[in-house]
């Protein structure tokens, strides 16, 4: 059986990205390797994601490098304030979509976009078109 572990997000600065998925977002760390990994659960759930530094060299574009999370909140417009209250800049603040799921977007601290949304009990049903507006890429 296949089940998904974590994504690995690559960081310049392991502890400014901890620092914002721990407690902009809330995820807890449940495994570390200091200066170069840490391992993070996301708030009351199962799923991690892992934080590596890039290699001595490595370089990282975050505009085309084809990251984007998605991460499901039921209460998008209060958990969006909160962000913008702790100074977290909200790139398109929530709005409904034309496949009837609202989004938010916003970037983690090394520039990864992350999609804030809520989709209920459409998250696991066949997508349809109507109004709303379409995703920025």
């Amino acid at each position: 059986m296949l089940e998904f572990n974590h994504a690995m997000i690559y960081t310049a600065d392991l502890a400014r990205a901890r620092d914002f998925y721990e407690s902009a977002l809330g995820f807890e760390v449940v495994d570390e390797y200091p200066g170069a990994y840490a391992r993070l659960r996301i708030p009351g759930g199962q799923t991690t994601i892992a934080l590596h530094v890039l290699d001595r060299g490595q370089k990282m574009d975050t505009k085309v490098e084809g990251l984007r999370l998605y991460l499901e909140v039921r209460e998008l417009e209060a958990f969006c304030a909160s962000l913008a209250a702790q100074g977290v800049k909200i790139d398109e603040g929530p709005a409904l979509m034309s496949w009837g799921w609202k989004h938010a977007y916003l970037r983690d601290p090394d520039g990864h976009q992350l999609s804030l949304y809520w989709a209920g009990r459409k998250r696991f049903q066949k997508t349809s078109l109507g109004s709303g507006r379409r995703a920025r890429s």
